[in-house]
């Protein structure tokens, strides 16, 4: 359809589940509520049929937000320039850095973030392991 899954989370309860889905456009446009809506009508009867969810369920497509998921090299070489919090044990757990470049060969990525300090550090991708987009504040 032109829309990649950014993140996929369940929650609520086991008689009333929601799914929140998390869309964003191949094509690198912005994610429209238009584009919500057709990939909720595309996902309802799929859902219905799969017996995964019960008849009363509540299904949340968005955007992935101005704290979206940074998962994929790809994610990383776009948000250069950006910040992130991320977790990674060799520079002490959950730490905000500036997304400074991604260096190295597929599979064998090296992110390389500064941290508020000022502190450049070279982290393998497969050792990150998590981040998310950090909305910044201007004042």
């Amino acid at each position: 359809m032109g829309f990649d899954l950014i993140e996929l989370r369940r929650g609520g309860t086991l008689r009333r589940p929601v799914l929140d889905v998390r869309i964003d456009r191949r094509d690198g446009a912005k994610v429209t509520v238009d584009d919500c809506a057709l990939v909720s009508r595309a996902l309802e009867p799929r859902l219905e049929g799969s017996g995964l969810v019960g008849v009363a369920y509540i299904l949340e497509v968005s955007s992935p937000g101005v704290e979206r998921p940074l998962r994929h090299a790809a994610d990383w070489r776009r948000f250069t320039g950006r910040r992130a919090k991320i977790l990674a044990p060799a520079i002490g757990g959950r730490v905000e850095v500036d997304v400074v470049a991604v260096e190295g060969d597929a599979g064998a990525e090296i992110a390389v973030v500064r941290d508020l300090k000022g502190t450049e550090h070279r982290l393998p991708l497969a050792d990150i392991r998590e981040a998310r987009l950090v909305f910044v504040w201007n004042t």
